[in-house]
């Protein structure tokens, strides 16, 4: 890029995990105990110095600090303002790496590496915080925990450190903090009638120390996250806000505030917004393009306005001529000095650099754009919106030739899809009877005992499953002797299950690389990377597809390895798939079309997979939609609309099969209770959920709302390392039966499996089948609950 006069270009925060996952193994190394604190950290700090550098080199002018996290920055920030938990036994001082990583995942008790070389005494251990997603997204937060009363301090001076590292390595940045309010927002408390807004006069001191140390170290703007503004708020949390900022603009008047909203539009909260003593405001153009002319009719002349034009959720290469000729106006009108350039949100969410990916289609290649890229195309904009677009006219003239490219190519459009999409009818999204008659049937047809015990899908992915896998991949190892592999894996945990009592049985997908991926492979219209790795949680990075083209389903998919795994035993054997909802929300996907039509492709191509499943002999089908809830917008004035297409296409899935099989979907980390209608509507004769972090409280609207089908509420967290002991299971499932039916209780994990090792599976799973045998003990001796259709089949 020359050297020429420019807008200022802010990132807002880039992804943390390296181009080549350095922190995921580092991390992973650490845990293990092969490595020590010093060198986890060492490694922490190269990543974050070659952030800086790469992110300077690209022509940003506002470098973000304190956007790296070795876990998870909600994390962060609970332990910057010493909101952890009495169970972490944390004496006041420090906190050290060993209690964080117990709060994100857990420790065993009496292993020392199993919290991250964790001395302390925790007993039989201590479990994770609970995990949740952010916002609308496939991003896991920590979720701060509260209590009346709490009491906060300085206790990580992260936020301060990180921006005073920069500043020795020669780079100004503007360190960035999770908004005071959308953190508390963002937290619970076990005392249901306490509001954790409440604590937020006790908070904020922390913050204004953190913020005027900033500044004597010579920060002169910071960023704070409010994206709570694009939600829907009640006048407590717009109290809350205007309190939170007053207090911070008294205490610290010179240090100018960028306050941050993302993944959607101020509407309603634009007015709050703008009232708030703050020197800039960014807004997303991304997901809301319209708000603009609204936010400048109503903004304040010494504000400056931080404009989220390239999007950071997605991969597509930014129309760079269309969008100039959308956004110059606003500029003239505002003028240069008070605009910056940006992201929508943080880079977080996408991969790190499309230049590693040799293998894509060149086309596709040149639609797409990385974090990399994106920050290439932010200095672009700011050139030619500083200079002119003759000063970038190759650049531009590369945006508008992939534009055009794009539009027009047959890679994308096959009318035979859209053809059939356009032709399904309402008949085939119903089931052939109620669920009540479908239960008798099934009752009858599989005779379970009461409390069936059964997995989510997965098991783990050993280092020799992933060798083999690779060896296959570089072709050393043949077709015919990666399939015996995989036969061998698959009859050894068929056995296994089949020893520890597990009523269904699962073949553990040892074949498949990712739920999403494996499935995308075998579809038309799906791209895969080989670098595009983008963070989940911790250490747990997902590489999502990209779905750019009309789908349809070439050829059978899984019926083979089911085939192959019922013919090893007499027991059920669970049929498992990816569901078109999640598909859709786990993938960077196309956007020349509209999300609900291009899951409807999906639901067909998955719908034609269940009925050659089901002609094959297969009746239990599970069909995962565990992304349904991450789906659903951040305005509750939209999600009847999504929820509408996204249940539609649910049952599309299943709608076509006989009453004898059993449909099953699982769904995880997220709050289910406010849209219990659709998921009782989906009419999946089961569904297994996540509970366990949560206590069951996940299961608190069952206390007024019948739900009519079966359910699985999981009952150890898979997301730990910690294996859970009997009782702590059969107290989740008290509390269970608490809310439901004896008879529409199953026992399962919270999740697949697929990330843990076998010797922390074994043993939970057996302390799980154990766990149903004494609960079934219990509920003969007491029979006051009521019995679905058909319970009177169990017989064991």
């Amino acid at each position: 890029m020359p050297s020429l006069s420019s807008l200022p270009v802010a990132t807002l925060g880039t992804p943390r995990i390296g181009p080549r996952r350095e922190l995921k193994f580092a991390l992973e190394t650490y845990w293990a105990g092969k490595s020590s604190e010093t060198e986890l950290l060492e490694a922490a700090s190269a990543l974050r110095a070659a952030n800086w550098a790469r992110q300077k080199a690209l022509g940003v002018t506002v470098i973000p600090s304190n956007d790296f996290s070795l876990y998870d920055h909600v994390l962060d920030t609970s332990v910057m303002v010493g909101a952890i938990p009495d169970i972490y036994r944390w004496d006041s001082g420090a906190v050290p790496l060993a209690t964080y990583f117990a709060m994100a995942r857990g420790s065993q008790g009496e292993s020392a590496t199993d919290c991250g070389h964790c001395h302390h005494n925790h007993g039989r251990g201590v479990p994770a915080q609970e995990m949740t997603k952010w916002f609308d997204t496939n991003y896991h937060y920590m979720v701060p925990e509260f209590r009346k009363g709490q009491t906060f301090r300085l206790a990580s001076r992260k936020p301060i450190e990180e921006h005073e590292e920069a500043r020795h390595l020669g780079y100004q940045t503007r360190p960035v903090l999770v908004g005071p309010v959308t953190f508390l927002k963002l937290g619970k408390s076990k005392d249901v009638s306490f509001d954790p807004l409440s604590l937020l006069d006790a908070l904020l001191p922390v913050y204004v120390e953190v913020l005027r140390e900033l500044e004597r170290n010579g920060a002169d703007w910071v960023q704070l996250d409010e994206p709570c503004l694009v939600l829907d708020l009640d006048d407590a949390t717009r109290q809350a806000l205007r309190r939170a900022y007053k207090r911070i603009n008294e205490s610290v008047p010179q240090l100018k505030v960028m306050l941050t909203s993302y993944f959607g539009e101020l509407g309603d909260n634009l007015g709050l917004a703008l009232d708030l003593p703050v020197a800039g405001l960014h807004i997303d153009l991304v997901r809301a393009p319209a708000q603009l002319g609204e936010v400048m009719s109503r903004m304040r002349s010494d504000l400056v306005l931080s404009l989220g034009v390239v999007d950071g959720r997605n991969i597509w290469r930014t129309d760079l001529s269309q969008l100039l000729d959308r956004i110059e106006p606003a500029i003239a009108q505002l003028g240069a000095g008070r605009v910056q350039i940006a992201p929508s949100c943080s880079l977080l969410h996408v991969p790190i650099d499309l230049e590693q990916e040799d293998d894509l289609d060149p086309d596709l290649k040149s639609w797409l754009a990385f974090a990399i890229q994106k920050i290439a195309e932010l200095a672009t904009l700011g050139a030619a919106l500083g200079s002119g677009r003759k000063h970038v006219y190759q650049a531009l003239a590369v945006s508008d030739a992939a534009a055009a490219a794009r539009k027009g190519s047959h890679k994308i459009h096959d009318p035979a899809v859209t053809g059939r999409a356009a032709s399904v009818s309402d008949d085939m999204r119903a089931r052939r009877s109620q669920f009540a008659h479908r239960a008798e049937v099934q009752c009858e047809q599989f005779r379970l005992p009461k409390f069936p015990t059964t997995t989510i899908g997965s098991f783990p992915q050993t280092a020799e499953v992933r060798r083999a896998r690779a060896a296959h991949a570089k072709g050393a190892l043949s077709d015919d002797a990666y399939k015996r592999f995989l036969q061998t894996e698959t009859a050894k945990a068929v056995e296994w299950q089949e020893k520890i009592g597990l009523d269904v049985l699962v073949h553990g997908e040892f074949e498949r690389n990712d739920m999403v991926q494996y499935f995308g492979e075998q579809l038309s219209g799906f791209a895969f990377t080989r670098h595009g790795w983008v963070q989940s949680y911790g250490s747990r990075y997902v590489r999502p597809p990209l779905l750019f083209g009309d789908v349809s389903r070439p050829q059978p998919m899984t019926v083979e390895w089911w085939d192959y795994a019922q013919s090893l035993t007499d027991r059920p054997m669970k049929a498992m798939l990816t569901g078109p909802v999640t598909i859709l929300n786990w993938s960077f996907v196309r956007d020349d079309m509209v999300r609900s039509e291009v899951c409807r492709q999906v639901a067909l191509a998955i719908r034609d997979e269940v009925l050659d499943l089901e002609r094959a002999g297969a009746r239990m089908i599970q069909i995962d939609e565990a992304a349904l809830r991450e789906g659903l917008p951040l305005r509750q004035s939209q999600w009847m609309s999504y929820l509408k297409w996204a249940v539609e296409s649910f049952q599309l899935c299943s709608g076509g099969v006989a009453d004898e099989t059993q449909i099953h979907t699982h769904m995880c980390y997220s709050e289910f209770n406010d849209i219990i209608d659709a998921i009782a509507a989906m009419d999946a004769d089961v569904i297994s959920i996540e509970t366990s972090r949560s206590k069951m409280e996940l299961l608190d609207a069952f206390k007024t709302y019948r739900y009519p089908n079966e359910i699985g509420p999981g009952v150890y967290d898979i997301h730990s390392p910690r294996i859970p002991d009997v009782s702590e299971m059969t107290e989740l499932l008290t509390l269970a039966r608490g809310r439901l039916s004896d008879a529409q209780l199953w026992i399962n994990p919270d999740c697949g499996l697929k990330t843990r090792k076998w010797e922390e599976v074994r043993p939970a799973l057996v302390n799980m089948v154990e766990a149903a045998r004494q609960i079934r003990a219990i509920g003969r001796l007491d029979q006051h609950h009521d019995l679905r259709p058909g319970a009177f089949c169990d017989t064991k």
